[in-house]
């Protein structure tokens, strides 16, 4: 049977019903143990006469001959119900020999009984001899046809195609076993375990499935080169991250190709299979333990709620919209620029969830308009802000579109959020906002304090301060001006004071929309990073292209990233940028190196390394916090708040109305005005857009 299917017969082309190959064998096996049983106790009663036929007394043969039949009918049919005749033989292991071993005891405890108690007594070592026999003989053809697939068939195989590769089993445990197992009996897989690393001690030099245990895990190198091992399995899916982090950096120094279990879940499930093992990725070599969150909490907070994610088709969007879509979010709407992303995460999440309430919209978060119609027609109770540019080099070269994008766009969202009245609005930030070089963490930066004014605004009730960026303004409909709804929102009763700053405020117990920034670092397997393109690389055959040797990041996975933007969804008071302790950054070149060396390569060896020198606007390591920020801790020991920098909101709502303005204009001046809002933002050398004016038109310079 195939697919699980309870079909018994098939039909062929001609018409006529086929039966399976697998009746064909249950009816010779029938055939067979009929033979088996008969033989197994006449050779008990011929034993017990020293092999003498003619020494066998007449009532005994009497007995045989009557009660054998009864007892062949009988157990034809219990070994029948014990399934003994649909076992797919090639695959039988230790359960199918107990549950046949049990099946016969059984059968020929249950003859000796009613075989006595008949009357029909036989001398003892007919019962013993022919239990013995009958299980041998029944057990015993079952297990021979496995031993004969298994080993003889797969060597011939073996033999005919290419030489088996040898691997090296990183833990003796339960699942090391069962992968070492497994790669005996598949002829699906092409490798064969060689030796096994495990660091108890007292499994040394002993064996698992006929496998040597060589040593602990200071032994890989030497015993690696000893068994020619191309292979490395990790198999301890409940080790540590640092415990799995030092094996894997052992590992990944004799040269061959890493893979490990994802975790311990398969374990439990029984889905320990080489084809389950993966590839090492990049984050097991991460110096630092998988972020910890309180993801009841977290959902039990979306649970219900009508959820906006901008930028919902990128790394980080779609993966919160994955999160999200999972804990019964009441709505779910995406909206995106770009169709094509936003179009997979569509199909998959409708694939996934079909009973998900979801809304998916395509526009631009610089688009007052169709923000003002997607917030006035769902009115979200929490926005996740991820939308913006990203890339540090390409916004170089067109700083304006960073500020439009990044800044203006911020601006108009959470203007409209805080308009419909958005319970709490996340912003989406990165560590290229600390100390900036380039003008996408400038935008970035303005961007924490375009979240930390509107928080402000939100506190204080002082709507009259915020300006109309450009699009923002009145528009003129059959001759009258139509004000922008915002504005009956401004109330006379705000706050007194003529200068609101940003300043830490007890926010327990207040009212209107919390604004609030999570920032982290660089994302591995995102859209932007540094990995796919060194993988890409490593499969050309190279250069891997590296900037700087000495270039430094902070990473994190995909899941943590989302996980601490949730985080902050709970956490929030309003005005708080929260900031992921990290760990230690990260050399690039380690980390290209790292990727080579993982994929079965020599650095320099087989795969060149080159360093081609910093981007445009691009530094040599990035900080978490500004100095000045200090850090304030949550209940999660890897998750802090930076306290707010005091600035004059009024002062920047009039800066940023300048910045939004000359943006719109293209101003060739819009890293003048940006390095006026952000004092700590400074321009590395000559920027990019300047240069290319200068090499059009050398005479406007």
């Amino acid at each position: 049977m195939r697919g699980g299917t309870t079909m018994n017969e098939k039909v062929n082309n001609s018409g006529k019903k086929k039966i399976q190959h697998w009746k064909i064998i249950a009816i010779g096996l029938m055939i067979y143990d009929v033979i088996a049983i008969a033989f197994s106790y006449f050779f008990g009663l011929w034993l017990r006469f020293d092999f003498q036929f003619t020494t066998i007394p007449a009532e005994y043969l009497y007995s045989y001959a009557v009660g054998i039949p009864i007892y062949i009918i009988a157990s034809l049919v219990f070994f029948w119900f014990t399934r003994m005749y649909r076992g797919i033989w090639r695959f039988a292991g230790f359960n199918e020999l107990l549950r046949y071993a049990l099946s016969s005891v059984i059968a020929s405890a249950a003859y000796t009984v009613v075989s006595v108690l008949s009357g029909g007594r036989m001398p003892l070592p007919y019962y013993v001899v022919g239990a013995i026999v009958q299980f041998i003989l029944v057990v015993g053809i079952r297990f021979s046809y496995r031993f004969y697939t298994q080993v003889l068939v797969k060597r011939d195989d073996t033999a005919a195609a290419a030489p088996a590769k040898k691997a090296m089993i990183i833990g003796a445990g339960a699942a090391g076993r069962t992968v070492v197992r497994e790669m005996q009996q598949s002829d699906k897989t092409n490798m064969v375990p060689a030796c096994i690393i495990d660091d108890n001690p007292n499994k040394w030099a002993r064996f698992v499935e006929g496998v040597p245990v060589v040593g602990g895990r200071k032994d890989i190198p030497a015993m690696a080169k000893k068994y020619d091992v191309e292979e490395i399995y990790f198999c301890i899916p409940t080790a540590s991250a640092k415990v799995k982090r030092d094996i894997l950096n052992i590992c990944k120094e004799t040269g061959c190709r890493l893979k490990s279990l994802p975790g311990i879940y398969q374990l439990a499930n029984e889905e320990v299979l080489v084809s389950r093992l993966k590839s090492v990725a990049l984050e097991d070599l991460l110096g630092r333990d998988p972020i910890r969150v309180d993801l009841d909490e977290i959902f039990q907070y979306i649970k219900g709620k009508t959820i906006l994610v901008t930028g919902g088709g990128g790394s980080i969007g779609s993966e919160l919209c994955r999160q999200i879509a999972g804990h019964e979010p009441g709505h779910l709407i995406i909206f995106d620029i770009y169709e094509n992303s936003t179009y997979q995460i569509e199909l998959e999440l409708r694939e996934k969830y079909p009973n998900l309430k979801l809304t998916v919209l395509i526009g631009s978060v610089r688009d007052s308009r169709r923000l003002d119609h997607v917030f006035g027609t769902y009115r979200p109770d929490i926005v996740y802000h991820s939308a913006a540019h990203k890339h540090v080099p390409l916004m170089e070269y067109s700083p304006n579109e960073a500020i439009k994008n990044n800044v203006v766009g911020t601006y108009k969202t959470a203007y409209a959020a805080l308009k419909y009245g958005t319970q709490r609005f996340v912003l989406i930030s990165t560590d290229k906002a600390v100390n900036p070089t380039n003008i996408m963490g400038a935008s970035k930066r303005i961007c924490e304090m375009v979240i930390q004014s509107m928080d402000a605004i939100s506190r204080s009730g002082r709507m009259d301060l915020l300006p109309f960026l450009h699009a923002h303004k009145d528009k003129v409909v059959n001759g009258q001006v139509v004000h922008d709804p915002m504005d009956h929102m401004a109330a006379d009763g705000g706050a007194t004071c003529d200068t609101l700053k940003i300043e830490s405020v007890e926010n327990k117990g207040r009212t209107g929309t919390q604004f609030v920034a999570v920032r982290f670092g660089n994302v591995l397997g995102s859209n932007g990073s540094v990995v796919p393109r060194f993988k890409r690389q490593i499969e050309m055959g190279g250069p891997v292209t590296v900037t700087h040797p000495d270039i430094t990041r902070y990473f994190m996975t995909i899941p943590e990233a989302v996980s601490l933007i949730l985080q902050a969804g709970t956490y929030a008071w309003g005005g708080e940028i929260f900031v992921l302790d990290m760990g230690e950054p990260v050399k690039i070149d380690t980390l290209a190196r790292n990727l080579i060396k993982l994929s079965g390569y020599k650095p320099d060896e087989d795969i060149e390394v080159v360093y081609t020198g910093l981007r445009p606007g691009e530094k040599l390591y990035e900080e978490k916090l500004m100095a000045e920020e200090g850090m304030k801790k949550t209940d999660n020991e890897l998750i802090y708040i930076g306290k707010p920098i005091p600035f004059n909101v009024e002062e920047f709502l009039k800066q940023l109305e300048e910045l939004a303005s000359a943006s719109y204009e293209n101003s060739p001046d819009i890293v003048e005005i940006v390095e006026r809002i952000v004092p700590t933002f400074h321009p590395v050398g000559e920027h990019p857009e300047e240069k290319l004016a200068a090499e059009a038109d050398p005479a406007a310079v």
